[in-house]
């Protein structure tokens, strides 16, 4: 028994280099000598540059990326990451750079490259949602579509939490998502932005946008009681949270705006109950917005009903 473990042991340590040899250049190596894998990878990462010095772009992307892959812990493995997205950029490769620099963020956060690398990703996601960024599908130019976008505005975000590049990323997921019609979505992403960063400079905006987006499906037919309140609630909230913000102004008027609709809402079925013969749930209503309004149009409308039926 004991032939037979020693020769599997040494079968074992035959393979390793075998495995480290992968061509999976996202596999890093497995070694227990790291300043031999080390070694390894510098002399990778000088081969990536001589390729990258003599103009040849496709071969140092891809010495460069397997220098960071395989090697992660070698010393140039920061800057080969980083320029290995440099030069995809340089290409208009812009989707692959995008990813090279995420991973570059992903894995070394202490590079001194780190800001740089930061704010390409920035840029290019913004890029992306003003429709800058266009992505080859059989031969046709196209935007990138909305999930992607929102997808590199995500990963932004979640590079940098806490920042200000984050909570324009979110922010501009809540536009995305608005200018698209996606109700739920863009107000989930403005209320992630004011959970997140309730002291941004965009969160009051994303709240006002909020109660703007709630009143705008009631403009759309789905006048129903539930988003009537909520869009009260949201510019209540606004007016609390951020009592000094430059909309305040038109959140009052539009809070006052959605009382009429909902005096309007309850006159409306004050009328149907009256024309379909059921007297007493008409007065409820009409005296409701008689308590209610105080005075004007449907106050005076409502007294008169009442005075009709009674009253």
């Amino acid at each position: 028994m004991t032939s037979r473990l020693i020769a599997f042991a040494l079968l074992s340590a035959l393979a390793i280099p075998l495995t480290s040899c992968s061509s999976d250049t996202e596999m890093p190596v497995m070694a227990g000598d790291t300043r031999a894998a080390a070694i390894k990878g510098e002399a990778l990462y000088q081969e990536a540059k001589q390729a990258d010095d003599a103009g040849k772009a496709d071969k140092a992307i891809k010495l460069y990326d397997q220098t960071a892959s395989r090697y992660p812990f070698a010393p140039s493995a920061p800057q080969a990451r980083f320029r290995q997205a440099q030069l995809l950029e340089q290409k208009g490769e812009i989707l692959k750079s995008f990813e090279a620099y995420d991973k570059f963020l992903s894995r070394f956060q202490g590079s001194g490259l780190y800001a740089t690398a930061l704010n390409r990703q920035i840029a290019m996601a913004q890029s992306a949602a003003d429709g800058d960024i266009k992505s080859s599908m059989l031969g046709f130019k196209t935007k990138l579509s909305l999930e992607k976008t929102v997808e590199m505005l995500g990963k932004v975000r979640n590079n940098a939490p806490k920042s200000a590049a984050a909570s324009k990323a979110q922010f501009t997921i809540g536009q995305l998502y608005e200018a698209k019609k996606k109700s739920k979505e863009s107000i989930a992403a403005y209320r992630q932005l004011v959970h997140d960063q309730p002291s941004s400079p965009l969160a009051p905006e994303a709240l006002f946008r909020v109660g703007v987006i709630l009143t705008a499906e009631a403009d759309r037919g789905n006048q129903n009681q539930a988003n009537l309140d909520l869009a009260r609630e949201a510019f209540n909230d606004y007016l609390i949270q951020y009592p000094n913000h430059s909309r305040n102004s038109e959140a009052r008027k539009l809070i006052a705006d959605l009382g009429g609709r909902d005096l309007q809402r309850s006159y409306d079925i004050a009328e149907f109950y009256l024309k379909t013969g059921k007297k007493e749930s008409a007065k409820v209503y009409y005296r409701d917005i008689a308590a209610r309004a105080k005075s004007g149009s449907l106050y005076d409308k409502s007294r008169a009903r009442l005075k009709e039926l009674g009253e």
